[in-house]
């Protein structure tokens, strides 16, 4: 029987040959997510026209299998991409729970029977701080065998890092482990992720609808009123917001600079909550832009297309690309222009430390400098880039206290680096060419793990540096509530004389009783480094008095020293006050991650 015997009801002549046309185009996995595709559109008729409707059950002897999306997300974004990922899944007839791994009830791993997951990693190849828990379990002796699971992972990470997508590779090395059989391989996706992420959910929907047509129910799932709430600014189209103030906040002599800044949110339909980050989209130096421009022999004026628009070389490189850390990715595609043999060993397997040490050590101007590419035309060198990445920063303000209104703390990077002086992309835009009056490209990233408590409960607030800047708005935000409740802030520097920020409102806050402690740090003040972490132990009595009393504990700054000695500050205090054994004072801060009163935000 051929196609044109199933033709559907009430097509023209000229649709059906459309069909046929298509049909005959597509290969078996095509037409499968195709099927899919179009189910999904159903799907959102039906929504609409019905609103909630109930699911058709399969035939008792056919159940379909349970599905779970998980995610651990650093900054939101796996958090977005598992959303996306179930909404696919939906429209092709496959309902999924969406979790996150903060939440997930560890003891249901056992009945898992398809499992996606997508993670971020942070640091040294570690989970996102509020998947630590879930990754604990997993990799520890009471994790069960997986038998019955099928499972895929996708890795979110940034190829500049030595571990890249290292707690994907984790995860995935471990479930494996535990007997699960992978549905796909592992796909580990850099800083620019749209296109590997949109194969693999692709890829996941089709495979899941082929495996499972002749046993899944076909869903109608309550219509999504979500979106038309949805701010009209996000991440992939900020919003330009007006800087309104930005002044130093280090003082004369000072070893660094950190700057306030106040950008107006006015007419932009943006909200967040103390505890959210503002994400800030930079434009690289033009200094630097001019220089590669010259060491390549570049016109800054040819026209180029970028995401279907066209623009000059020169804005290119100032807004679209990143254009100072260089990649792997670009250490193979310049290996691949120039030739060279010394770029060429550094893109094989066994060269991993010794290539981390050399994109360490070199930027993408170096590289085409000491490798030069005579001839190299503009789209040539374009491909060998990643977009340009926005830069998320604490906000240091309530809306209560400032409506319309984000401050950020933001510390300058300034180094050394070949015998010249470098500037970090964001941080060096916001400082020299963000002034009062100048506009900066914005969007709200929520932080779910690192809000304050609802209730009056205690908060124990551990910062070094702009990690003060939540804290901040936390008290901001229960001054102008009028919320009671104790607080204590732990705040770490270098110097008291130059580098104490926001002093003058600690003080207030003092005074006012919003702030009811402060004890600081000011390490290069004596010959005996002090840091946060030696404040909480030596008030290691009260502070575990606070955490049987049920305050909520919050560290806020750098994630490869200030979070390991703060939490390893606190379990010596735990096992000293309290008589308990370390597995002991493991268990008690674990069990503060699982009641949410552990909160971690590092970078």
């Amino acid at each position: 029987m051929g196609i044109s015997e199933f033709r559907g009801p009430g097509f023209s002549e000229a649709q059906w040959d459309q069909i046929r046309s298509l049909a005959d185009s597509l290969d078996a996995k095509q037409l499968t997510w195709l099927s899919g595709f179009f189910a999904g559109i159903e799907h959102q008729a039906k929504s609409a026209l019905f609103g909630q409707a109930t699911p058709v059950s399969a035939p008792a002897s056919t159940q379909n299998r349970t599905l779970t999306v998980l995610y651990g997300s650093e900054t939101g974004n796996s958090a977005t991409l598992a959303g996306a990922l179930s909404e696919r899944l939906a429209g092709a007839g496959r309902a999924a729970r969406v979790l996150d791994m903060a939440a997930y009830k560890t003891r249901e791993l056992k009945d898992e029977q398809d499992l996606l997951v997508v993670t971020a990693t942070h640091g040294e190849g570690d989970p996102p701080a509020s998947a630590a828990g879930f990754f604990e379990f997993v990799e520890g002796r009471k994790a069960p065998k997986l038998a019955g699971l099928r499972y895929a992972v996708l890795g979110l990470g940034d190829s500049t890092y030595e571990f890249f997508c290292g707690a994907a590779r984790r995860l995935d090395a471990r479930l494996a482990e535990l007997g699960a059989a992978r549905m796909r391989e592992r796909v580990d996706c850099d800083v620019d992720y749209d296109a590997p992420f949109a194969d693999w959910m692709s890829a996941m929907v089709a495979e899941l609808a082929a495996q499972d047509v002749a046993k899944r129910p076909a869903i109608v799932a309550e219509p999504r009123h979500a979106a038309a709430n949805a701010p009209a600014f996000d991440k992939r189209n900020p919003f330009p917001a007006t800087v309104i103030d930005n002044i130093a906040l280090t003082g004369r002599g000072s070893s660094k600079e950190t700057r306030h800044l106040e950008l107006s949110l006015e007419g932009s339909g943006l909200a967040f909550r103390p505890g959210d980050a503002l994400g800030v989209m930079p434009r690289n130096d033009p200094v630097l832009v001019e220089r590669l421009l010259a060491t390549l022999e570049l016109d800054p004026e040819d026209a180029v297309t970028v995401k279907e628009r066209w623009l000059s070389l020169r804005d290119a490189l100032g807004e679209m690309f990143e254009i100072t850390a260089a990649t792997p990715r670009f250490l193979s595609h310049w290996a691949h222009v120039t030739g060279s043999d010394e770029l060429k060993k550094l893109r094989d397997d066994n060269t991993t430390d010794s290539r981390a040490d050399y994109l360490r050590g070199h930027h993408i101007l170096d590289i085409v400098r000491r490798f030069p590419a005579p001839g190299v035309d503009a789209a040539t060198f374009l491909a060998g880039l990643r977009p340009l990445q926005p830069r998320l920063y604490s906000i240091a303000s309530s809306p209560d206290f400032a409506p319309d209104e984000a401050h950020l703390t933001v510390s300058v990077v300034r180094y050394a680096l070949n015998n010249e002086p470098r500037d970090g992309v964001a941080s060096s835009h916001l400082a020299a060419r963000c002034d009062a009056g100048a506009t900066a490209p914005v969007y709200i990233q929520a932080n779910p793990h690192f809000r304050l408590a609802e209730s009056d409960a205690p908060i124990l607030m551990i910062g070094a540096g702009t990690g003060v800047a939540p804290y901040r708005a936390f008290l901001q935000e229960r001054e102008a509530r009028g919320v009671g409740g104790r607080s204590w802030l732990f705040f770490g520097e270098r110097n008291f004389d130059s580098d104490f920020l926001y002093q003058t409102e600690w003080r207030d806050f003092l005074k006012s009783g919003a702030l009811t402690r402060m004890n600081v740090a000011f390490s290069r003040d004596s010959a005996t480094k002090t840091y946060v972490q030696h404040r909480l132990l030596e008030h290691a009595r009260d502070v575990h008095a606070w955490l049987e009393e049920g305050a909520h504990v919050y560290v806020c700054g750098d994630g490869a020293k200030l979070a390991p000695d703060v939490h390893a500050a606190l379990m010596t205090i735990v096992q000293k006050q309290a008589g308990r054994s370390k597995a002991d004072a493991h268990d008690y801060l674990s069990a503060m991650q699982a009641a949410h009163r552990y909160h971690v935000d590092v970078y």
